[in-house]
């Protein structure tokens, strides 16, 4: 009714309550707003703990993640790595792009820790190199469209930006589910999968 979306007032909402600099509280924060006024489609805390126990065993310097959103993974990711680690976050809505970005800022990660690249995966895969400095990734968080999980994952392959024993990550990929993506990773011989069972977020 007031015309501004959703995420936008998740925004407003950090702003209100969310210690800047401080990314634990700013996605304890987006929690709060999930749980209690309205729900994003974020990672949320129980998968989160998956992600960042994840981050924290493989260590990653580089680090790809498809579908930014609101930035909550894109947090949940950055305040993991490495010292002197880099992710590069993508996303294809400007206005979700938008909102992420000042989320991330928000949080207290800088551009030379966090790039948000905005445009199509499929566009913007064949370019990370050149134009973004990506030659590979030790570690990619797929958290877009389902649809689009095993296009990516071979156009990751084709362009040759998954590092020696990088690992993939992907949500979701039983509801609403990524059959194709999920059949191609475990039958192609090139992976060793692990399925982790979580609730749905929030």
């Amino acid at each position: 009714l007031t015309g501004v979306p959703r995420e936008q007032r998740a925004f407003q909402y950090l702003l209100a309550h969310a210690i800047p600099g401080d990314p634990r509280h700013v996605l304890q924060t987006l929690d709060q707003w999930s749980y209690y006024c309205e729900h994003l489609s974020c990672v949320g805390p129980v998968k989160g703990r998956i992600v960042e126990r994840l981050v924290r065993e493989r260590a990653p310097q580089r680090v790809l993640e498809l579908g930014t959103y609101c930035g909550y993974g894109t947090v949940l990711l950055a305040q993991g790595l490495p010292l002197g680690a880099r992710l590069y976050t993508v996303e294809p809505d400007p206005c979700h792009a938008a909102v992420a970005e000042k989320v991330i800022r928000l949080a207290g990660f800088d551009e030379q820790t966090v790039e948000l690249i905005v445009g199509p995966s499929e566009e913007v895969i064949p370019r990370l190199r050149a134009r973004h400095g990506l030659a590979k990734a030790d570690f990619v968080f797929m958290d877009h469209g389902k649809r689009c999980y095993l296009r990516d994952l071979r156009l990751l392959e084709t362009h040759q930006l998954l590092a020696p024993g990088a690992t993939v990550l992907a949500d979701n990929v039983l509801f609403p589910g990524a059959p194709h993506f999920l059949q191609y990773a475990k039958t192609c011989g090139k992976y060793r999968c692990k399925v982790h069972r979580a609730s749905l977020e929030y």
